[in-house]
């Protein structure tokens, strides 16, 4: 007897198989809803101890790291002016590198005097009070009311405990105070405050689970309704063209990321493989001119120039390099000095001298120097200068570069500006990341823009803001023109 003569007996109806798939999919939904309950009870608590463990641990190495570098550093009153200088400038930015991240929102150290708690966010104060408390404590540059009250609930308990002390507000936002100790006596605590973020992991995980149970509930289906076997063949091969269309689309998604990568990564290449011909024609001529008289003053350019072509190498090697080549306490450069280079030896060295384009300088000589790498100064300011050049219009143009330092708010500016026809306004404007869209990719003025233009402002912001932690916009100037300015916070 075959197994479909088998079935003649049992004479079920649509109605029969429909009352045993709702059943069962009451069943599955009423386990899927205890199941999904006690999962994000479970998730939840796990999320909670390790945000407060992240946060913990996130603010007790800043905490060991300016121990540390107290330690490591002979802090004394006669220090030199420029030793207080690099261990003010290891303070800052110690201070300063954990606010990058995603989740960091203030961070301070608080001390306290005479019953008073003061705030200290900035290198320079910290130095001045570990060399000697009694004298004055500046207002700290933002508002630390919030750190200020929590830590006055808690100072005694953490003094007498000497370990971390965390405030939880609201659901997910930690306020974390460590004890900072500073050669082995309790001065204060290092402040931070964190939200950390790890809702996404909860709804993959319970994502996942019901995926799991829609396909768990298709199949039983399956095996309740074994008997129609053309039924369930039909299902399975549905199932197995969903999946297949599923991976097929997967790889070419993937293949279309790479491939966007790729062209983001050799457009890149292309912006500075010109400039890199251009220093290698530099270069052959340098070599032509050599004589016994102006070996120095050759040398020292062609070490400039070769530095350059190394580092354009270099860029062809990384498609995300390590922040640690842009910026660290190892790099110490005169800004002054690298714009001044880049005006004389590459924009004022031509074959054929022209009155169309004049370069006027003004540096600031108390201008600090940067703990960035100097070839990125040179790609920052680099196709800031070229832009004046190729959108100031048809009649003479002067470009002025200018650099400020203000010492009451340690701050430095770069200003590159010309009197050409200025900058479309709807360049000006700010998209919803509150970025001018003139520094968007593929964003030019150029009137007979390619597929490989607007890509030298959009470099530039992108070292300023991402890599070096700086800020910059455009403007254009009432009297005409337009100009670029670069915020430095020393």
């Amino acid at each position: 007897m075959s197994f479909f003569d088998r079935l003649e007996k049992y004479r079920f109806e649509l109605r029969h198989f429909t009352i045993l798939f709702v059943v069962l999919l009451a069943f599955q939904g009423a386990l899927s809803f205890i199941h999904n309950a006690s999962l994000r009870t479970f998730m939840v608590k796990t999320q909670n101890w390790y945000q407060r463990n992240s946060a913990e641990k996130l603010a007790n190495v800043t905490t060991t790291s300016l121990e540390l570098l107290t330690e490591a550093v002979n802090l004394r009153a006669s220090m030199s002016p420029s030793q207080r200088l690099r261990v003010t400038d290891a303070l800052n930015i110690v201070l300063s590198q954990e606010l990058l991240a995603k989740n960091a929102k203030d961070i301070c150290i608080l001390v306290s005097r005479k019953n008073k708690i003061y705030a200290i966010d900035e290198g320079g104060a910290l130095l001045n009070y570990l060399l000697n408390p009694a004298l004055p404590i500046p207002p700290a540059s933002t508002s630390h009311h919030e750190a200020i009250r929590l830590y006055s609930r808690i100072r005694h308990e953490l003094k007498a405990r000497e370990e971390i002390v965390t405030i939880l507000q609201g659901r997910q936002t930690f306020n974390v105070f460590v004890p900072f100790s500073p050669h082995g006596e309790f001065e204060g605590a290092v402040y931070m405050k964190d939200t950390p973020n790890f809702s996404f992991i909860t709804g993959s995980i319970v994502s996942s689970y019901n995926e799991t149970s829609i396909i768990y509930t298709s199949l039983i289906l399956l095996g309740l309704l074994a008997m129609y076997y053309v039924s369930a063949y039909t299902i399975r091969e549905r199932d197995k063209a969903q999946k297949l269309f599923f991976e097929e689309r997967e790889s070419l998604v993937k293949e279309r990321t790479t491939h966007e990568r790729e062209f983001l990564f050799t457009k890149r290449i292309y912006h500075t493989h010109h400039k890199a011909e251009k220093v290698m024609a530099f270069i052959k001529e340098d070599l032509k001119l050599l004589t016994a008289d102006n070996i120095d003053e050759v040398k020292y350019r062609i070490s400039k120039y070769s530095n350059f072509i190394s580092r354009v190498i270099y860029d062809m090697k990384w498609f995300d390099p390590p922040i640690q080549i842009f910026r660290g306490p190892n790099f110490n450069t005169d800004i002054n000095g690298v714009i001044d280079f880049i005006v004389k030896n590459m924009f004022l060295r031509v074959a054929i001298p022209s009155n169309k384009t004049k370069f006027v300088t003004d540096f600031c000589k108390d201008l600090p120097n940067v703990h960035v790498n100097e070839f990125v100064v040179w790609e920052i300011v680099e196709p800031l200068i070229q832009n004046s050049i190729d959108h100031g219009g048809e009649g003479p143009i002067t470009i002025t570069i200018k650099t400020e330092y203000d010492p009451a708010h340690k701050l430095s500016r770069i200003i590159v500006s010309d009197n050409g026809r200025g900058i479309a306004e709807p360049l000006l404007l700010k998209d919803e990341k509150g970025t001018q869209k003139l520094f968007a990719e593929n964003v030019s003025t150029k009137e007979s823009a390619d597929r490989h233009t607007g890509y030298g402002c959009y470099i530039a912001y992108d070292l300023v803001t991402a890599k070096c932690g700086w800020s910059m916009y455009a403007e254009n100037i009432p009297g005409g023109g337009c100009r670029f300015v670069i915020t430095i916070k020393n």
